[in-house]
């Protein structure tokens, strides 16, 4: 595991363009790298925020000169409707970022409804633990801080396992790191967490 482009050829404009596989998103990550094959050319991708969903749709349709809906459930139905049946004339493909799948997600045009029933659907899960540590490092490294090799380690089992908690985490940490002026270390970390109220403070601690 480790930060690479999606896929090893695609062209990306900086880091923030790297996307990072585990088993929490690889169901995801090799659907798209078998566009060509979809039978309907489109797909309903789910997962949670800042999950990286739509990180990977903007490289998706720059790989491929596809067409992408993030927040779909904010775009006007009819919209969509017709961007699903040009997909299909064209045979390019169709990205759809929704936060609940169907039935989930409540679509009120029926045409277009039976359209998205009949279109696949992929998800993005929570991280595992592998994500989780990959992720806190290279949010880090985007802010210039160094994290130390034990860091990842030792919050995984203690922050909750959310895409969300690793923003806030690594956000926290960011503000530490610019007030303190020095190398980041654990005990450092867990200090500014506790106090974040991000993990809890650990017993019989002196």
């Amino acid at each position: 595991m480790g930060q690479i482009a999606l896929p090893l050829d695609w062209p990306v404009a900086d880091r923030d363009e790297d996307f990072l596989i585990s088993d929490a998103n690889r169901a995801a990550f090799d659907h798209f790298k078998r566009w060509s094959l979809w039978p309907v050319m489109a797909t309903i991708l789910t997962g949670p925020r800042k999950s990286g969903r739509s990180l990977l749709g903007r490289i998706f349709v720059r790989k491929t000169g596809g067409r992408l809906f993030d927040d779909a459930q904010s775009h006007d139905e009819e919209t969509l409707f017709h961007a699903w049946n040009e997909a299909q004339e064209r045979r390019k493909p169709l990205l759809i970022i929704a936060d609940e799948p169907l039935p989930a997600w409540r679509v009120a045009l029926p045409d277009l409804r039976s359209r998205l029933t009949a279109t696949p659907q992929i998800r993005i899960e929570e991280p595992d633990d592998a994500l989780l540590g990959d992720l806190i490092v290279k949010l880090l490294g985007d802010r210039g801080v160094a994290a130390p090799p034990e860091l990842a380690k030792y919050l995984i089992p203690r922050i909750e396992r959310s895409y969300v908690a690793v923003q806030r985490v690594v956000e926290s940490l960011d503000r530490v790191m610019l007030l303190q002026h020095r190398r980041m270390t654990v005990p450092m970390a867990r200090r500014a967490l506790v106090e974040a109220g991000l993990i809890k403070r650990a017993k019989n601690r002196a």
